[in-house]
This record gives structure tokens, C-alpha cells and sequence, in this order.
């Protein structure tokens, strides 16, 4: 039973890599003529942060994420790697 959790975490960590390395090789195609369609994406979350004044300590809480076609591809390959491996 702890293997099936072990696997579920390193299923987790696969797609949060293929999503930032996937998005990071879209935005270096973005200069490129021929690859600008792997930049294409949407941005979403908080567009101005949310902040907590307790007086005591205060807590701003922010989100945004930014997925292109790249981010998509690499999500997808790192899915694939995993159930290969």
C-alpha cells in the first residue's frame, strides 16, 4: 500500500516537471518564426494579490498561472515517461 502512494507522489512531481520544463521551452520558442504556436497560451489566477492585515502580521496571498501549448506537451510526455518507467 505505501508503493501505490510512493507512485502517486513521483506521478505528481513528473507533471509538475513536464509542466515547467514544457513551459519554459515555450517561451524560448516564442522567438522563434517557425515555433511560435508552443507559446500560445492563457494566463489566470489573482491579477492583484490578496492581503490578511491582522495588525500583528500581515499575510498577502497571490496565484497565477501561465499554461501554453508547450506546458501541455510536456505534461503529456512526463505522463507517458511515467507509465513507461
Amino acid at each position: 500500500m505505501a508503493t501505490r502512494e510512493k507512485n502517486v507522489w513521483i506521478l505528481i512531481v513528473f507533471i509538475l516537471c513536464g509542466l515547467v520544463v514544457g513551459g519554459l521551452l515555450g517561451q524560448l520558442a516564442s522567438n522563434v518564426d517557425f515555433l511560435w504556436w508552443l507559446s500560445y497560451g492563457e494566463e489566470f489566477g489573482f491579477s492583484t494579490p490578496i492581503t490578511l492585515d491582522l495588525q500583528v502580521i500581515t499575510i498577502t496571498f497571490g496565484l497565477m498561472f501561465q499554461i501554453n501549448i508547450a506546458s501541455i506537451i510536456g505534461m503529456i510526455l512526463a505522463i507517458f515517461i511515467y507509465r513507461k518507467v
